[in-house]
């Protein structure tokens, strides 16, 4: 027996607040990978960083808000606590890996298509892992096409956010790419849950497990907090908004331009004193 499957239970409130929450994490990971490429090598990790956490958070809050408004209309959804848990530290982790890989060997060529790849792969587990961390009265089924699909978006996705993050542009420039982002992670998801169908058991045995209510609210509070942090550290670092160093990069970094230092003299009418000796004048 088939399922009834309901991904917008709230209507618009769910996809539009899981948006936000997937361009918050984008604009705020994407300014620090950016940040990162203007500071020093000894810098650059703990902005690297803080951008993956951002984006990690991001995306897992854009999922679980989206999870709220999902439901099988037979059966009542329940959540593993470890696997649910483990679903944020894989998106972490895996976009941690891509945006090192672009943030210290530039957002060109081999770096960006193996950073996007890793980024994009380390999306679509965290939205599949969150998902077997479901547990109810029934056993769910994917098409593997639109999974395949949902994949091959996340990837691009990612790949044009690092690629943007690459650009050392203004914060303008990062709103409207983490908009795209955005975007794009939520059409993963929602293309990923199209993918779902719910083949019920017979039975109508209790469900393991922990309700939406008493877990994804809860756990949900420790990355909105991050968010927030980050969101502060954004906005207090004046070379985070303009995108533009105030001194020129102390080394050439692949993907992004070199500048020259050039000294000018404040007097054009300088005063050169005569070198030679009072002999030879």
């Amino acid at each position: 027996m088939q399922g009834t499957v309901d991904g917008f239970s709230y209507g618009l409130v769910t996809p539009l607040v899981a948006y936000l929450m997937a361009c918050l994490g984008g604009a705020l990971g994407l300014r620090c990978t950016t940040r990162s490429m203007l500071v020093s090598r000894s810098w650059r990790p703990g902005w690297l960083a803080l951008g993956s956490v951002a984006i990690g958070s991001g995306i897992w809050t854009m999922h679980f808000v989206a999870m709220m408004g999902f439901k099988v209309k037979e059966t009542p959804i329940h959540y593993d606590r470890f696997i649910t848990f483990a679903s944020l530290g894989v998106a972490i982790v895996m976009v941690g890996i891509g945006v090192f890989i672009v943030g210290y060997r530039g957002a060109t060529g081999t770096a960006l298509m193996t950073g996007g790849a890793i980024t994009g792969l380390g999306i679509a587990s965290m939205h599949y892992l969150g998902m077997a961390g479901m547990r109810l009265n029934g056993q769910l089924e994917y098409n593997t096409v639109t999974v395949a699909i949902s994949v091959v978006i996340s990837v691009v996705a990612a790949t044009a956010a690092l690629w943007a993050a690459g650009q050392v542009r203004g914060f303008l420039w990062s709103v409207g790419a983490s908009l795209i982002m955005g975007l794009a992670v939520t059409g993963m998801h929602y293309t990923g849950m199209a993918a779902l169908s719910v083949h019920l058991h017979g039975s109508s045995a209790p469900v393991a497990g922990d309700s939406p209510a008493s877990l994804l609210a809860p756990m949900m509070i420790g990355p909105l907090a991050f968010l927030l942090l980050a969101g502060v550290v954004v906005m207090f670092d004046p070379q985070m908004v303009m995108g533009k160093p105030v001194w020129s990069p102390a080394e050439n970094k692949p993907g992004v331009p070199a500048r020259e230092l050039v000294h000018h003299t404040t007097d054009r009418n300088v005063t050169h004193h005569d070198a030679r000796t009072p002999q030879n004048r």
